[in-house]
Formats: C-alpha cells, sequence, structure tokens
C-alpha cells in the first residue's frame, strides 16, 4: 500500500513542474503567465517565445507523463499505471509549485499514453498535425485528437485505456471551453508556421 502512495504523489509531483515557467525564467527572463493567454503549456510557450522553447516545454510536459506512468514498474507498486499517470495530467493542470495554475492537459495526457500505447500514441500525433494542418487552430486539433483516441480506446476493448482516456480526454475538453467560445467567434488565433 505505502508504494501505492508513493507513486501517486511522485507521479503528481512530477506533473506539477511548471516547464514553461522554468524555460520562461531560466532561459529568456520572463514570466510566461504574464504573456499571451497566460497558460503554462506548450501552446503559449511557442507563441510567446518561439519554437525552440516550445519544443522544449512540449517534450518535457510528455515526459512528465510518461515517467509518471512508469512509476509503478520502477516502484514494483501494484498498482495499474493509468491510474498513476493521470495523477502526473492533474499536476500539470493544477501544479502545486505555480499556484494550481497549470496547463491544459493535452501534452502531459499524451506521455502517458506514449508509455502505455505507443501505438495510440503515434495515432494522436498524426491526427494533431493533420488536424493542424487543414484548421490552423491548435485547440481545435487537441480537441479532436482526444475525441478520436477515445473512439481508439473502445475499438481496443481494454477497460481500464477506456475509462482512462475517456475522462483525460474529457478534460481536455473542459480546459478548453473559453477555446471553444473563440472559435465560435472567430476570435481564435491561428498558427501561421503550417
Amino acid at each position: 500500500m505505502i508504494e501505492i502512495i508513493i507513486v501517486i504523489i511522485l507521479a503528481y509531483l512530477l506533473g506539477s513542474i511548471p516547464s514553461a515557467l522554468i524555460v520562461g525564467k531560466v532561459g529568456y527572463g520572463i514570466d510566461i503567465r504574464e504573456h499571451g493567454s497566460g497558460n503554462l503549456g506548450g501552446t503559449n510557450t511557442f507563441r510567446t517565445l518561439g519554437v525552440k522553447a516550445g519544443l522544449i516545454v512540449t517534450i518535457a510536459d510528455i515526459l512528465k507523463g510518461t515517467v509518471a506512468t512508469a512509476l509503478p514498474i520502477i516502484f514494483a507498486a501494484d498498482v495499474h499505471p493509468l491510474l498513476v499517470g493521470s495523477f502526473a495530467v492533474v499536476g500539470h493542470v493544477y501544479p502545486i509549485f505555480a499556484k494550481f495554475k497549470g496547463g491544459k492537459a493535452v501534452a502531459t495526457s499524451g506521455g502517458v499514453l506514449l508509455f502505455y500505447s505507443p501505438l495510440l500514441f503515434v495515432i494522436m500525433l498524426a491526427c494533431f498535425f493533420l488536424c493542424l494542418y487543414l484548421t490552423k487552430y491548435v485547440s481545435l486539433s487537441s480537441m479532436i485528437t482526444a475525441v478520436v483516441a477515445t473512439l481508439y480506446s473502445l475499438f481496443q476493448g481494454d477497460g481500464a485505456l477506456i475509462i482512462v482516456v475517456s475522462i483525460l480526454s474529457a478534460f481536455v475538453i473542459f480546459k478548453h471551453r473559453a477555446n471553444i467560445k473563440r472559435i465560435a467567434n472567430k476570435t481564435e488565433p491561428k498558427i501561421k508556421w503550417l
């Protein structure tokens, strides 16, 4: 039981590491929460600090989920990896190290699935970039990818995967509710590099 508690706490703390805040302050001397959307995620980092910083933050946020999901194996804890990985997502969205205001769960959720189902991760990546190419909206691409991931999990028939992916997808869409309004009002920013 103690191993389960330890890995859950570690997963949350891993998820709570504010990659965008660290990269912004250490590399650029700015608090990214005071720029752009104020969000501690890869998209705001790309828009505010550029491609290099955005890639670093996105990869770091993905790896938080991947490492957290691996913790039950590392510590030989009798708990499902997806459950533990989900706590990293909670940490990313509500980070204890950044006043509980973090990102929107996309990259870290992807990292959880990268460990548990690499094929699903590849499908999600392809879906995201295809949608991004067609719509130019990062937020819409993220939400469509979440729906596709849920449909994939249903076809896989893995009960734990279905439950966790459905919850994570709902979480992603919930965190993008302001973006949905901006898309409807045609005020959501579009990317210009693709």
